[in-house]
């Protein structure tokens, strides 16, 4: 678990630091500015909230002792919102935690914790982590992001070729139609599905004197035209 200072070429992720007291968020801004990462303040739980409202964040790093809404309310408030749901919490305590205060943080959302006073070389190698996972997760979305576009790209190609077979099944069709029906009725029927098959060929390849798309085809901002 390193702690270095990302690289230039890395993209910044932002940090939430939680606590009511001003030299508390001082000394993680100094613990944790070797990172290299953008540092969010909060000195409340309400603030805390409006963050997550505004950014996406990489980690939350959250004092359990605050005046007004604690550390465990905002944790727990912070998980129940679908947006900030999987956004990782540690939270920072001013003592050692027992075994009932850590499974109480654990119940609260919280994935990790640390006590005062923590040893900053730890902080830092804790909060990288979380860090690196933020910006591979963010690389894998985009990656499922460019995947699903490449393929819709790829089914939009194939469109040419299979609208040519199915035109050709289609006058297939028809002239079998025509050949063997006795009745009018279904010789025309034949005659307009041929002809609205090529119409629609058309109509997708963008050739001049194409027939007007169908309702369904066109794009909502024209249907109201």
């Amino acid at each position: 678990m390193s702690s270095a200072p990302s690289s230039a070429t890395d993209t910044k992720v932002k940090i939430l630091l939680v606590d009511d007291r001003p030299e508390n968020l001082l000394g993680l801004e100094a613990d944790l500015s070797a990172l290299g990462q953008t540092l969010v303040r909060a000195s409340s739980g309400e603030e805390a909230l409006k963050a997550l409202d505004d950014d996406e964040l990489a980690l939350v790093l959250l004092a359990t002792q605050m005046s007004g809404m604690d550390g465990h309310e905002t944790a727990s408030r912070i998980k129940r919102r679908s947006r900030t749901r999987d956004t990782p919490i540690i939270f920072v305590s001013a003592y050692e935690m027992g075994p009932h205060a850590t499974f109480r943080g654990y119940a609260a959302g919280a994935v990790d914790h640390v006590s005062r006073p923590y040893d900053p070389w730890l902080l830092r190698a804790k909060v990288a982590v979380f860090v690196d996972l933020h910006r591979k997760n963010t690389q894998l979305r985009k990656q499922a992001a460019l995947l699903r576009t490449r393929a819709a790209t790829g089914l939009l190609a194939q469109l040419p070729t299979l609208l040519s077979d199915i035109e050709t099944q289609a006058h297939d069709l028809a002239e079998q139609l025509r050949a063997g029906a006795s009745s009018t009725t279904v010789r025309t029927m034949a005659a307009r599905l041929e002809r609205e098959v090529r119409g629609l060929g058309q109509v997708l390849r963008g050739e001049p004197g194409a027939p007007a798309a169908p309702e369904s085809l066109r794009s909502p901002q024209y249907r109201d035209g």
